[in-house]
């Protein structure tokens, strides 16, 4: 089940900002590691950790921190099979937090 969205109270304003969901999105995309990963899930493809640490040339360990965060972010999902675990993007997600981003900016700006 969807949790509401956090907010951020930006400090002196008494104003709300980017909810966290959409903070831990903007960090999640903040690496170029994390954005080298997240071309790998282009048109739908879903990779377990070993697979993405394989394509990006860095260790599972590395890899699986660096999911975490995507996850995190909302940018990816997850799927258990057995002990394998498999990662794709998701969509809603990253839809949910471009929609609050766009509304942010529309009135700060």
């Amino acid at each position: 089940m969807d949790q509401p969205t956090r907010r951020a109270e930006v400090p002196g304003t008494g104003q709300s900002g980017l909810g966290l969901d959409t903070q831990e999105f903007l960090k999640a995309l903040g690496s170029p590691t994390r954005q080298r990963i997240m071309m790998l899930f282009a048109q739908g493809a879903e990779l377990s950790v070993g697979e993405v640490a394989e394509r990006t040339g860095i260790s599972q360990a590395t890899a699986s921190q660096q999911l975490t965060l995507l996850r995190r972010g909302r940018v990816v999902t997850s799927r258990r099979d057995g002990k394998t675990v498999y990662y794709r993007a998701d969509r809603d997600g990253t839809l949910a937090a471009l929609a609050e981003l766009q509304s942010y900016l529309m009135t700060c700006c």
